[in-house]
């Protein structure tokens, strides 16, 4: 595999994360608006400063949703400020799921997925930066440059 190949692949697989984790969040936050919690117990928020699904549901749909579209956007648009947003995104989704954990006392599989997908964007963000070893260096402005290969 060629070193350009690698970095599509991985360009490629960052937007996939940060799409997906932007619908979930999106999705989410607006579910758990309209239906009270989707389904979830009032009890699950005890040991949390919310008295009710409404400030989670918020959080979620802006924070984590809105962190995540952008990074969505800029890559899409090929604005060098993706990597940071990416990061960002990444760095939020984890935060959230930590505190989730936290406070629900408990880490099942979707927290696991959400926290994997976190990690994941940014060991992404890392390899299209250079820093990791499985992606062969190369100058950076080559690893980023828009390509007509891009979607």
């Amino acid at each position: 595999m060629t070193p350009h190949y690698l970095s599509q692949l991985v360009w490629r697989t960052l937007l996939g994360v940060a799409i997906f984790n932007a619908l979930s969040a999106v999705s989410g936050g607006v579910l758990m608006l309209f239906t009270g919690g989707l389904g979830m117990p009032l009890s699950m928020l005890e040991n949390s400063p919310f008295p009710s699904f409404v400030g989670p549901a918020i959080i979620l749909l802006v924070v984590i949703g809105g962190t995540q579209a952008l990074a969505t956007v800029l890559m899409v648009r090929s604005r060098p400020t993706f990597l940071l947003w990416s990061a960002v995104a990444g760095f939020a989704i984890i935060i959230w799921i930590m505190i989730e954990a936290a406070i629900i006392r408990g880490f099942g599989v979707l927290q696991a997925l959400y926290f994997s997908t976190g990690i994941a964007q940014l060991a992404l963000v890392l390899a299209l930066l250079g820093i990791v070893a499985w992606l062969p260096r190369v100058q950076l402005a080559e690893r980023l440059a828009p390509t007509t290969s891009r979607p």
